[in-house]
This record gives structure tokens, C-alpha cells and sequence, in this order.
């Protein structure tokens, strides 16, 4: 009778995933998922997931990716906690998703340092970057004091912030580069092998864009807190988002203007670049804010609590960027516009070099995985096991 009730305990803990890393956890309960299949209309993971009847390291971290962690799965499963079989896939995605990040990260060492603590660093390279600037402006003399014209260039030179800023972007391409070709690389054989058409790029951009797959498989919305359906999260990454490219299309235009027509900054308010800049510093500092306040309410069982500093710091150092930038139109005319510019410059540095680190990759990633989508979903199935 005991080795009876001993071999129970064991079939229930394997039935739990008990002892499973996070890549094994999420093999688990697509199996259970793959043999329920109610949720597979919801969105691009489960349509991807019926697919396939094995799930090898490559499946696993290419369906984490396509999963947009709105909850709705959770919320419709009948095998959720506290059902033995313990299904959260929002949560197990999330976890293989920080993997990913850590395991395509360049150099490795800085991803893994990130994603334990992301907080921190973030706030604390944006505070050593922002001192630094303003002890160079201190030793100078004119961190507090008129600036001639208003110009920014007057404070920093132009060609002082092009050598500060350029290597910056250059590594952070370069890094995000090689991160998600060595990801593209290793999900592709388990995708079809084909190479990307125009028509599953299209698709895979306006999917993007328009974040189909947080639309809850219905379009009313994930969720959130609840299990009431909201399109809060959706809209309030687009007000992010949206606004992170317009402050990035502002910069483009007035490198454009600089190089190719020689004309020098400041411009004026109704010029491009401070359009651009204002309308997406307004988006990227109530997208975040936005973000902030339905991450702080999440309910805790859409995702995994270790990755709650990576998020936070990302949205930290965005809000913070958006707001020290449009502050700097209301010093302009002061004699602080030195120090404002120091540390909003600084904060702008901190956030490119934890680009590669952080939330922001989820995007490159997820994009990258949504692309694949489109061009597995036009193939035959297949499945590796059964090929064999």
C-alpha cells in the first residue's frame, strides 16, 4: 500500500511538473494543450502549437516568443490551479522568455546581469551617466548659468554628443543584431526552412503593429487584474510604442536636416523634428505611465514575479526619458537648461546601452517569431516525429 500511495504522489507531482526547468515546464503543458485544444483559435502560439506533436528546445522558445501574455488562456482552462495538472502557460512562457533574453544576449554576461536585477541598474546608469555630465558641465563652470540662443549644442557640442552617442547605437544594433539572428537561426529548421515571402512579411508587420494577439482571440481585449476583457494594455503599448518611434523619427530628421541640408538646430517649434519629438515624448510618457499602473495592478498569475524588475526598469527609463525631455521646453529660457539637458542625456544613454538587456528585446524577438509564424502557417504541417 505504500509503494502504491508513494508511485500516486509521484504520478501527481510529474502530473504538476515538479522538478521541470523552465523549457521542460512549457514542453509539459503544451502537451496538455495540444490534447485539449480549446484554446487554440485565441492567438498565434496555439495556432503554431497544433502544428506540431513534440515540443524540442527550438518549438519551445519560438512558441514563448509568439505568446503576447494576455492572459485569456488562463483564464479559459479548465486544467488551471488548482487542478493537479496546474496549466499556466502565460507563466511558462514568461519564464522561457527570459531565457531567451538571457540566452541571445551579446555579450551574455550583461544579459544575465539585467534580467536579475533591471531596476536597479537602469535607474543606476541613468544617475552615474546624468552625475558624470553634470561634474563635466560643473567642472566647466556653466551647469547652472544663461545659455546663449538656448542651444542645446552651446551646452554640449554637437560633435562632442556624435561621439558620445554613435558607438552606443552601433553596439546596440550590432548586439540586438547577432541576438536575434542567432534566435532566427535556431527556430527556423523547427519553422519550415523557408525563407520569408511578401505576403507573410506584410502580415507579420501589420500583426505587429496593430498587436493582433493581444486582441484576447475575440478583439475585445485581454486581461488584466481580472478576467474582464480590457483593451487597456494593448492601447497603452501603442501610446508607447508609437511614441518611442516619433521621438526616434524626430532624431532621423534632425540628423537628416544637420547633414544633408546644413541646417543647424535649434529649429523651430513647428518644424518636424519638434513635432515628432513632442507629440512622441507626450505618447511615450502616458504609454508608460499607463503601463506602469496596469503592471503594478497585473494579477500575479498572468507572469512570472522574476522578471518584474526587467519590466519596471525598461518602463522606468522610458517614462523618465519622456518626461526630462519635454521638460527641457519648459527650461529652455533658464539657467537650468544645463543640468535638465545633462541628466536627460544621461538617461537617454542608460536606456540604448540596457536596450539589448531588457523588455525593449521582447519586441525584436516577438516580431522575429511572428515572421516565422507567417511563413510556417502557409506551409503543409509537419512535425519532426512524424517526418521520421
Amino acid at each position: 500500500m505504500n509503494d502504491l500511495l508513494a508511485l500516486t504522489d509521484q504520478a501527481k507531482a510529474l502530473a504538476r511538473g515538479e522538478g521541470l526547468n523552465a523549457e521542460q515546464e512549457v514542453g509539459r503543458q503544451m502537451q496538455v494543450c495540444n490534447a485539449c485544444r480549446y484554446c487554440e483559435s485565441f492567438c498565434a502560439t496555439f495556432s503554431a502549437m497544433t502544428r506540431r506533436l513534440t515540443f524540442g528546445d527550438a518549438d519551445i522558445h519560438y512558441l514563448a516568443n509568439l505568446c503576447h501574455n494576455c492572459g485569456a488562456c488562463l483564464h479559459a482552462c479548465q486544467y488551471a490551479p488548482p487542478h493537479d495538472f496546474g496549466i499556466n502557460v502565460p507563466r511558462a512562457m514568461a519564464r522561457v522568455r527570459l531565457e531567451t533574453y538571457t540566452r541571445y544576449a551579446w555579450p551574455a554576461a550583461f544579459g544575465k546581469l539585467y534580467a536579475a536585477n533591471g531596476l536597479w541598474i537602469a535607474l543606476c546608469l541613468a544617475f552615474g551617466v546624468s552625475v558624470f555630465l553634470c561634474l563635466t558641465l560643473l567642472r566647466n563652470g556653466t551647469l547652472i548659468g544663461p545659455v546663449v540662443e538656448n542651444n542645446f549644442y552651446n551646452i554640449f557640442p554637437h560633435g562632442l554628443l556624435v561621439n558620445l552617442f554613435l558607438p552606443v547605437f552601433v553596439f546596440v544594433v550590432i548586439s540586438l543584431g547577432l541576438g536575434v539572428y542567432r534566435f532566427w537561426r535556431d527556430i527556423t529548421p523547427a519553422t519550415g526552412k523557408q525563407a520569408p515571402n511578401v505576403a507573410a512579411t506584410s502580415n507579420a508587420v501589420w500583426d505587429t503593429l496593430r498587436l493582433k494577439n493581444l486582441d484576447g482571440g475575440h478583439g475585445e481585449g485581454c486581461h488584466n487584474e481580472d478576467d474582464k476583457w480590457t483593451d487597456a494594455r494593448r492601447k497603452a503599448h501603442h501610446l508607447t510604442f508609437y511614441g518611442f518611434m516619433l521621438c526616434f523619427l524626430a532624431t532621423s530628421v534632425a540628423t537628416l536636416y544637420h547633414y544633408v541640408f546644413g541646417w543647424i538646430a535649434p529649429y523651430d517649434f513647428i518644424s518636424l523634428p519638434k513635432l515628432f519629438g513632442v507629440t512622441g515624448g507626450l505618447f511615450l510618457g502616458i504609454g508608460t505611465t499607463w503601463l506602469a499602473w496596469l503592471h503594478l495592478r497585473r494579477n500575479a498569475d498572468h507572469g512570472d514575479k522574476a522578471q518584474r524588475p526587467m519590466d519596471l526598469g525598461f518602463i522606468a527609463l522610458l517614462w523618465l526619458t519622456a518626461w526630462s525631455g519635454l521638460l527641457l521646453l519648459l527650461v529652455k529660457a533658464s539657467p537650468y537648461l544645463p543640468v535638465v539637458l545633462a541628466t536627460h542625456l544621461g538617461i537617454v544613454m542608460a536606456l540604448f546601452l540596457t536596450l539589448p538587456y531588457g523588455k525593449f528585446a521582447h519586441g525584436i524577438f516577438r516580431s522575429a517569431a511572428l515572421l516565422r509564424h507567417h511563413v510556417e502557417k502557409r506551409l503543409p504541417n509537419f512535425n519532426s516525429s512524424v517526418l521520421s
